[in-house]
């Protein structure tokens, strides 16, 4: 399997600043990119715990740091982390987004680049494909999908040009939905992406309740920190960094009176008071064009 490079690797470490005997959770943990930086710097009295909802993942990690008495690894969804027995720690990170190494697997569907069934599950073992998801939604739903989770404007043609598809036959591969998509909205040449790419997006959003999950994780997550704790959040586009964004704004401001006096103090404090971008690594890490990094830290 390729190698998977870590998105970030080197400002991660400066916004969580992680310090001998510290523990951490990889909410994210993939390939162990992250985590195996992390555990270097808490060094051996330090802890990580190394969570992901991928079996893939789960195999990789548990080869990776089999010998390692410091890691525990959990295979969950980072949406589910109240029903995690989790102790209080130093530092968590979570890196949102597919992998390089699941995208170039064609079997995982994620991707059109390759032909492959169309799966787009993070977690093989349960839940809806995304050619399950295109058969059972109204035109007008799946439309509504499109467009909100993959800011696709052309959203009500590719949704009509998929259900007058499937009415004469099921679409379950990848090149089959790329195809139907590009015969409904054209492809210019000229531009670098290709006409299903939003498409994708959205699907594999809907597919895996991204939006939702990330939601439901970061007030569990920041309950997690220690006084003195850090949350790091990597993400790939404007629909999770919004989110991000407006949830650190939430728990960083103090709540005021009629009067605009302060009624209580914040617990928390931006370490990144404008997201850190990857645009720097694009050259030899191509899946961080799009990164943006943003952090907190428990300061009560």
């Amino acid at each position: 399997m390729e190698r998977h490079i870590p998105v970030l690797l080197e400002r991660v470490i400066e916004v969580l600043a992680p310090k001998p005997g510290e523990i951490f959770i990889d909410l994210t943990a993939g390939f162990g990119g992250h985590s195996a930086e992390l555990l270097e710097r808490v060094g051996k009295s330090g802890k990580g715990v190394l969570i992901d909802q991928d079996p893939e993942a789960i195999t990789a990690l548990n080869d990776r740091f089999k010998n390692d008495q410091r890691v525990s690894i959990k295979k969950a969804n980072f949406g589910s982390l109240e029903e995690l027995e989790l102790p209080l720690v130093d530092m968590i990170l979570a890196d949102i987004g597919v992998s390089s190494v699941q995208l170039d697997q064609s079997a995982r569907g994620f991707s059109f680049r390759g032909d492959g069934p169309l799966d787009m599950r993070m977690d093989t073992s349960q839940g809806e494909t995304a050619a399950e998801l295109i058969a059972r939604l109204p035109e007008a739903q799946l439309a509504d999908t499109i467009f909100q989770f993959g800011e696709e404007r052309r959203s009500r043609r590719i949704a009509k040009a998929i259900v007058d598809t499937r009415k004469v036959s099921t679409i379950d591969s990848t090149a089959q939905l790329a195809q139907v998509i590009e015969q409904a909205v054209g492809h210019d040449r000229k531009s670098k992406i290709h006409p299903a790419t939003k498409t994708f997006q959205a699907l594999r959003i809907a597919v895996n309740d991204e939006l939702g999950v990330l939601t439901r994780m970061l007030p569990v997550a920041t309950a997690l920190l220690k006084p003195g704790g850090r949350l790091a959040v990597i993400s790939f586009h404007s629909l999770e960094d919004r989110i991000v964004k407006q949830y650190f704004r939430t728990i960083t401001r103090s709540e005021k009176d009629p009067m605009g006096q302060d009624v209580s103090v914040p617990k928390f404090r931006l370490v990144t008071k404008k997201p850190i971008t990857g645009l720097d690594e694009k050259d030899f890490n191509p899946r961080a064009r799009s990164a943006k990094l943003r952090a907190v830290e428990h300061i009560k």
